[in-house]
């Protein structure tokens, strides 16, 4: 078959290409994680087929899209992913975790029994994620909070869990210069799992910043 004309897309400025890469992925979540859900959108919308059409293309958009989306580093999703014991990050490609600038650290899920795959080591990756800036925390609540009392393995146990996870990520890679805070409403800035985490934070002498849910 005859083919049609054809677009010279590479002669235009990266500065355009860029912003044309932008819009293709403004479909794409947020925050990606190990869910379905984003699965499905991105292979439904074809949000991914521009890594394929040229090794140039390829490298130009996988940077792209993994430098302004946020990566979610242990999943949440229920089910499998959940209990999964090789998070998204893990099945990642070096050269995609090189590009990534910001991560998220959701706290919460399996408070009272976290899953093994929730575990920062070397086969995890994180310090392959050379270029991260911003960590995200997310607290969606405390255990220490006395409605919780009576369904904790024990007095500290989840606060304590999340403080090595927060260290185990901080230790790995280095260049993040910010650590930003987030939370549901219930969470008080003061409680035991906000104190605990925030030191964690000052022994690394990292910048805090407030994400939009709570500003505090």
């Amino acid at each position: 078959a005859k083919k049609g004309p054809t677009f010279p897309f590479l002669s235009l400025p990266s500065e355009l290409r860029t912003k044309i890469y932008d819009m293709v992925f403004t479909a794409a979540p947020i925050i990606i994680d190990l869910d379905p859900s984003t699965f499905s959108l991105l292979h439904r919308n074809r949000l991914l087929a521009l890594f394929s059409v040229s090794r140039q293309i390829h490298s130009e958009t996988t940077h792209r899209f993994f430098s302004t989306h946020t990566f979610r580093i242990f999943p949440t999703y229920p089910g499998r992913y959940f209990k999964t014991k090789k998070p998204l990050l893990a099945r990642l490609p070096k050269h995609y975790k090189a590009s990534i600038t910001n991560l998220e650290l959701r706290l919460g899920p399996g408070w009272n029994n976290p899953p093994q795959g929730w575990v920062v080591n070397e086969a995890l990756g994180l310090h392959e994620c050379s270029n991260v800036s911003i960590l995200k925390v997310f607290v969606e609540f405390d255990p220490s909070e006395p409605i919780f009392r009576g369904f904790r393995a024990y007095d500290g146990f989840y606060e304590n869990f999340c403080q090595q996870l927060l260290k185990g990520v901080l230790k790995a890679i280095p260049s993040i210069s910010t650590v930003q805070f987030d939370a549901w409403s219930s969470v008080k800035l003061n409680g035991d799992m906000m104190q605990g985490l925030g030191q964690v934070v000052s022994t690394f002498e990292k910048f805090v910043g407030w994400g939009p849910e709570r500003g505090w």
